[in-house]
């Protein structure tokens, strides 16, 4: 969805019951997406801002039920914060506008779907961790956001995108755009497919788990990189998650493992060099640190168990994400140059390894910072 640019910003802005008087607005952010916006208004002689988001439908298909989901959650935590009397509580979860018609979005003369949220001040998101404090921070407050949901009474959420994480079905399409090979490269990846093969048991460890009750289906982000949460200018701390679209039933071990899988390696997703590649253990403890420390209370011992392992499981997974759009003629992930998609599941197939390779201390790690409260070789 490209950004138009005969958009009229002030029609938008018309639809929402912002209370005050839009001034302009400029897109803003590096989301690829939604189509995202800051936009300035007057409220009685005082400057404000709020962010405008169009959804992408064509990813999203149903922005209506997206939008219940994101109200739901965020509603939750913000009573929860203001019940605990936390003095930030409007800062540390978004709050929507609600449409003039009352709903949590609005659609233009164009049928696009829009949301509005007050821009949050004195914060900010950073595309590249640059300090184990980020890294730590940033799991904190994914850990807050699940502590929230974890309490979400009423009906399940909506699934935005129907088995997002579902290892098991990434694994089966993967067979098929082999099977198929419809544009003659499977005889190229002989060494990635066999890659997979050795660890098919890993795919669907997770999924079985949760289908015999061990571990739970819970709320969860599904995307959690980093740069969705803000961190304040200030103190350092991870105030508030944002980019909510992915918001559904889940487990927990997708969003640590992605937080593993995003944060521990030091290159780049697409690394051609993949003896650079390698997971970062002071990065991992960080994570791990800030994690526990708001997640440790409502997590059971399944769940706990399966933490050192989930950044392997969520590695693998986005390797054979890249490897099938490889296979099936790159028409999911945006590519720069040719074999750019298999370059990227090299890269995480590597991170695979590193993390293999590790996964005792990984898994002492957490055995330390679960039962003990100093642990010997904390940061």
């Amino acid at each position: 969805m490209n950004i138009d640019s005969s958009l009229k910003l002030d029609a938008i802005a018309s639809l929402f019951d912002t209370r005050a008087d839009f001034v302009n607005a400029h897109p803003y952010g590096s989301g690829h997406i939604n189509d995202t916006f800051c936009a300035y208004y007057d409220q009685a002689g005082l400057r404000i801002r709020y962010i405008h988001q169009r959804i992408n439908h064509n990813v999203f298909t149903d922005p209506p039920a997206l939008m219940t989901n994101i109200k739901r959650v965020t509603e939750h935590a913000q009573a929860l914060l203001s019940e605990g009397n936390h003095p930030e509580a409007f800062r540390r979860t978004l709050s929507l506008i609600p449409a003039i018609s009352g709903e949590p979005y609005a659609q233009d003369s164009t049928g696009n779907y829009w949301r509005t949220y007050p821009f949050i001040e004195r914060a900010r998101t950073y595309d590249q961790i640059q300090s184990t404090d980020q890294a730590e921070a940033a799991a904190k407050a994914f850990g807050e956001f699940q502590k929230h949901a974890a309490t979400l009474p009423g009906e399940r959420l909506t699934e935005t995108i129907p088995s997002f994480h579902h290892t098991p079905k990434r694994y089966e399409r993967l067979l098929e755009a082999i099977a198929n090979d419809k544009v003659n490269r499977a005889g190229s990846v002989k060494e990635e497919i066999l890659f997979v093969e050795k660890r098919v048991q890993d795919c669907s460890r997770v999924v079985k788990l949760m289908e015999s009750g061990e571990i739970p289906e819970r709320v969860t982000h599904n995307d959690t990189k980093l740069n969705n949460v803000m961190i304040d200018d200030v103190s350092g701390e991870g105030i508030c998650v944002i980019d909510l679209d992915t918001v559904m039933p889940g487990s927990v071990l997708y969003d640590f493992g992605d937080m593993v899988r995003t944060a521990t390696p030091a290159t780049a997703e697409d690394e051609v060099d993949t003896s650079k590649i390698h997971m970062q253990m002071p990065m991992f403890e960080a994570l791990l640190r800030g994690y526990l420390d708001s997640a440790r209370a409502f997590l059971n011992d399944a769940e706990i168990q399966h933490l050192a392992f989930s950044g392997k499981l969520l590695s693998l997974e986005c390797g054979i994400r890249f490897l099938t759009d490889h296979l099936e003629g790159d028409h999911y992930f945006k590519i720069k140059r040719k074999n750019h998609n298999l370059d990227r599941c090299r890269s995480q197939f590597a991170l695979v390894k590193s993390i293999e390779s590790q996964q005792s201390e990984m898994e002492t790690l957490v055995s330390k910072y679960i039962y003990n409260s100093k642990p010997a070789n904390a940061l």
